[in-house]
């Protein structure tokens, strides 16, 4: 690997490039975790690999290396000129100038796969800290023909997001993120393998898309629903954060459905399985 340090300060010069607060950039420079994320990723070379806000192209380099095609992502007009630039000598990148939120990946998934050999299709980014969970959401309930994403994450984000429900991490999208996908860590990194520097410190994890649910439930919808209501005040116990936000009638509607599971009266939300919220939800349908 070249170093990246010095060819991120080369483009950056030549293109009079600074890193977009607003737009959550923060420019990778650590070899190391380069390589950690390529390595983790687990490409083969029939992939499909979306790579989402590419930037100066530190990643897109090595991925292109490694895949059958490269569509990325990118949101800033500024880096569309340097991705245009540095890989148009490449025939298996594409480059898409568009917000991830708004682009449609089922469509551009299924033209490709119809189109071209492609084998599996993984998604890698190094995702704005601001807006880190709408998109692994949207990547998740948007039901993609996919099988894994790569992503670098907030710290203190990641551990939400590869909690096993019902750890002390556990938060609403806790449940979400393990109904679709099971997770690992790949690395924790550094503040200093960024310029500029962000505020906290970040990792990279792997979500690996399940081929079916982990639970049965009658309407995953009103489940989601229970969820998030249910961790909107999590203080409180299950029942009254029910009642509470109008998903329960009343208390006495949620103590019978606990009774009726042998759960206990007093329980609160992150004690819970996703096999409990799917069991609440479907005795909550009868």
């Amino acid at each position: 690997m070249s170093d990246i340090l010095e060819d991120t300060k080369f483009i950056m010069k030549k293109y009079n490039i600074r890193a977009n607060k607003s737009l959550g950039q923060n420019f990778l420079i650590n070899d190391k975790v380069v390589e950690e994320i390529i390595s983790g990723s687990s490409i083969d070379e029939n992939d499909l690999i979306i790579e989402i806000g590419p930037g100066l192209g530190t990643l897109t380099k090595y991925l292109l290396e490694k895949a059958k095609k490269v569509i990325c992502i990118e949101l800033d007009k500024k880096m569309i000129k340097i991705l245009e630039d540095r890989f148009k000598l490449y025939n298996n990148f594409e480059l898409i100038h568009g917000d991830i939120l708004k682009v449609d990946l089922n469509a551009i998934i299924k033209k490709e796969k119809e189109n071209s050999n492609i084998k599996e299709v993984k998604i890698v980014a190094n995702l704005p800290y601001y807006i880190t969970t709408p998109i692994i959401m949207k990547l998740l309930e948007d039901n993609l023909d996919l099988n894994s994403m790569t992503v670098m994450v907030q710290k203190e984000v990641a551990d939400r997001l590869t909690a096993t429900p019902g750890d002390k991490n556990t938060g609403a999208i806790t449940y979400s993120v393990y109904y679709y996908a099971t997770s690992e860590t790949i690395l924790e990194v550094s503040k200093d393998s960024f310029i500029p520097e962000p505020e906290v410190t970040s990792e990279v994890i792997k979500l690996n898309i399940r081929k079916t649910p982990p639970v049965e439930v009658k309407s995953k919808k009103i489940m989601f629903r229970i969820i998030k209501c249910s961790f909107m005040q999590r203080r409180k116990t299950l029942v009254n954060a029910l009642a509470n936000t109008k998903v329960f009638l009343n208390k006495e509607e949620g103590l019978s459905i606990l009774k009726k599971l042998n759960l206990p009266e007093d329980i609160r939300a992150e004690k819970l399985t996703l096999q409990d919220f799917a069991n609440i939800t479907n005795e909550f349908m009868k």
